[in-house]
């Protein structure tokens, strides 16, 4: 008691300063013991929800591998996958449960192929998980909807392609991305159809994702992609463009040749790159005609283009160039010369004076 007679004295007495700083130190341990009494509430409850989930995924693991093995001949749904449909379905109400079972019957699908895999699909629409799938395309919750289109695709569930493909234009670009990998996963080259509808830009990533799993289906054959070449969507026309070269649609040469005189700068050397890739003799004679309309991108792309398709031809307007102002187009130039026409090549030490000129035609002589 003298104790805290004196701790109070002494705290009356003291400076204003002191005692701020004795309160603010009470107020500090009090805040950190209920913080650590918080934290141990908080990972005590986190272990038991993980002993919980751990206990529902054997037992849902247990019930959906029973499932798919008792089956019999005289009907359809047997007794016993009878009594686990019903069970799934009174389980699936509870949203923790129903997290539980769809995340283990997603690893059991990525396990399993063939006739268990359409088993684990048909389960998830006799427990009625479809339904709940369902109900998520349509919340306010832009990340809920985006969770509904990604689990219809990891299950494969293609039964829904009219809804999925409404939400193609769908002002969240996170959803568009469901959307898209949805349509292309379970779909392949048809789920492209959707670009006939893209009114936003496809961004670069999703292009390259787009790619990515187009390129797992090898036996496929690719639509017409003669539309989407002449489309008003400037991605489309850019996705449809990497499609031509990935796949080499040489059928598809006049469309491309149709974007040389395409607005958009980008499109047009993206279109002289494919052409070149191609190898379209039919676009050489255009580009040159139109060569000093070229922006300096196109000129260089155009000149790359000659190293892969050039003719005795062309040889004076490669002549034309060797003085060119860029230096890329100077070296490009004297190079294509050089395998062309080589002896033309060699007596053309003391055509320029030009100290590029002079240093590109050494490193060429001798190289």
């Amino acid at each position: 008691m003298e104790i805290y007679h004196y701790l109070l004295y002494y705290f009356e007495n003291s400076p204003t300063i002191i005692q701020i700083v004795w309160i603010a130190s009470c107020v500090l341990f009090i805040s950190i013991l209920i913080l650590i009494v918080y934290l141990k509430y908080l990972r005590s409850g986190l272990r038991k929800n993980e002993k919980t989930v751990i206990e529902y995924q054997k037992e849902y693991e247990s019930d959906l591998i029973t499932y798919l093995y008792a089956g019999n001949e005289e009907a359809e749904i047997s007794a016993e996958q009878q009594a686990i449909i019903d069970k799934l379905k009174s389980c699936a109400s509870d949203e923790f449960k129903r997290r539980i079972i769809v995340s283990t019957l997603l690893r059991l699908r990525n396990e399993i192929s063939g006739e268990m895999a359409d088993a684990i699909q048909k389960l998830y629409f006799q427990s009625g998980l479809i339904s709940y799938a369902l109900k998520r395309l349509k919340n306010d919750k832009w990340y809920v909807v985006a969770k509904g289109i990604r689990e219809l695709t990891q299950l494969h569930v293609k039964e829904v392609h009219d809804k999925i493909v409404t939400l193609v234009n769908h002002p969240k670009k996170e959803i568009r991305k469901e959307v898209l990998l949805y349509l292309v996963t379970l779909f392949h080259f048809d789920g492209l159809k959707f670009l006939d509808l893209l009114q936003t830009q496809l961004s670069e990533w999703d292009q390259i994702q787009l790619l990515e799993v187009l390129q797992r289906f090898d036996e496929q054959e690719i639509p017409d992609i003669n539309q989407w070449l002449k489309s008003t969507n400037e991605s489309v026309v850019a996705f449809s463009l990497k499609l031509a070269k990935i796949y080499n649609q040489f059928e598809v040469k006049d469309a491309l040749i149709a974007l040389l005189s395409h607005p958009q700068k980008n499109i047009r050397i993206d279109a002289i790159h494919v052409l070149n890739h191609l190898q379209v003799y039919e676009a050489k004679p255009i580009l040159k005609n139109n060569f000093d309309n070229l922006s300096q991108e196109e000129q260089i792309k155009f000149f790359k283009l000659l190293e892969n398709l050039s003719e005795i031809s062309d040889e004076h307007f490669l002549l034309a160039h060797t003085t060119h102002q860029n230096f890329e187009i100077k070296l490009l130039a004297l190079k294509i010369l050089k395998t062309l026409v080589v002896e033309k090549f060699k007596s053309m030490k003391d055509f320029s004076t030009d100290a590029d000129y002079v240093k590109i035609y050494e490193y060429l002589a001798y190289n």
